[in-house]
């Protein structure tokens, strides 16, 4: 079934202001989408905005996308089904040569990634994973403060994730067709705090439950993790589908570091801050200019542009977040 509904996350991105620098494309971009979860509006708002892409099929999770991508023959596949059905998708795209952006998790098994991997790989097919918090301004502020030296070494991440609880999305309900809110949820923040802070993560142990809320079935509402970052360091991420219906938005996202020199951080109430222990707290208000990971992806593949994320990092994530949560189901430590 092709399904024609807008979804909140399109919603969301057709507030986005449209892009200040054009892309001109060598030639014209066919796009299937399969399935309508998550971060769809990463690609359907930039293909309104970019001569040359045509969406021709957009799928519903039941749809027999195989049999899709073997007639319409994309140039890119948007993968947006649930978490559980992702990585066969992402490994259909990959044996007949289709780039594609997925969501993330790639997988929910850690030996379903390692299969992605390979199929991938063997394929040499180009793709990126939807974390499009890494191209947000705020986030981007971020990143150029702890790189240009302003809070020092750091020592000390905190990170907050919470959510709406949305319990009629069915499929997050299941275990088998969510995987865990570390690696849908908390994995947006995990990588936001790697790629800001510059740092690595090599052991977590975390914790997770659900309280009330029996409507949401297998999916935990509250969790936690702490990492050991390379340094000696440590990270701290919360994550919580607590966020009452009647907040503005329907995420509250959080992001702290601490380093030797001071301390920068976001929050949507305080917006970016940075306090060095040479002057007063103050509010970057000069932020940089919103992204597109859709856009970058597009120039990577065909103006010989970078990979708006770095593959490494992509497989570095997902393995990270599926090994966090496996530590909290098992109550143990591990090495990441």
């Amino acid at each position: 079934m092709i399904c024609r509904n807008i979804t909140r996350r399109v919603a969301m991105m057709a507030a986005v202001p449209a892009f200040a620098e054009p892309l001109k494309l060598p030639k014209k971009v066919r796009v299937v989408l399969i399935g309508r979860e998550g971060h769809t509006g990463e690609v359907s708002t930039p293909a309104k905005q970019i001569p040359g892409i045509e969406i021709v099929a957009q799928l519903d999770g039941k749809a027999d996308y195989r049999s899709v991508l073997d007639r319409e023959k994309p140039d890119i596949v948007g993968v947006c089904n649930d978490n559980g059905a992702r990585a066969a998708a992402i490994i259909a795209c990959a044996e007949r040569g289709l780039h594609f952006i997925a969501e993330k998790p790639f997988a929910i098994k850690v030996e379903d990634l390692a299969r992605c991997r390979r199929a991938v790989e063997k394929s040499g097919v180009r793709y990126t994973m939807m974390l499009p918090l890494r191209f947000a301004p705020h986030f981007l502020a971020l990143k150029e403060i702890v790189s240009s030296g302003q809070i020092g070494e750091v020592a000390q991440i905190g990170g907050q994730k919470s959510y709406k609880p949305a319990p009629n999305v069915a499929w997050r309900n299941k275990a088998a067709s969510y995987g865990g809110t570390i690696p849908w949820v908390g994995i947006h923040m995990a990588d936001l705090m790697r790629w800001t802070s510059g740092r690595e993560f090599v052991s977590a142990a975390a914790f997770q439950s659900r309280l009330g809320w029996p409507e949401l079935g297998d999916r935990e509402n509250t969790a936690a993790a702490l990492f050991q970052l390379d340094n000696g360091g440590v990270a701290t991420l919360r994550m919580d589908y607590l966020r009452p219906d009647g907040a503005k938005t329907h995420e509250d996202d959080r992001l702290r570091l601490a380093g030797t020199k001071g301390v920068a951080e976001y929050q949507a109430s305080t917006g970016v801050t940075l306090m060095t222990y040479d002057g007063p707290q103050r509010v970057i208000s000069a932020l940089p200019a919103q992204q597109s990971l859709f856009t970058e992806f597009l120039r990577a593949i065909y103006l010989g542009g970078p990979d708006p994320i770095a593959l490494a990092d992509i497989w570095r994530i997902n393995e990270i977040c599926l090994k966090t949560r496996d530590a909290a189901n098992s109550n143990r430590v591990a090495k990441l």
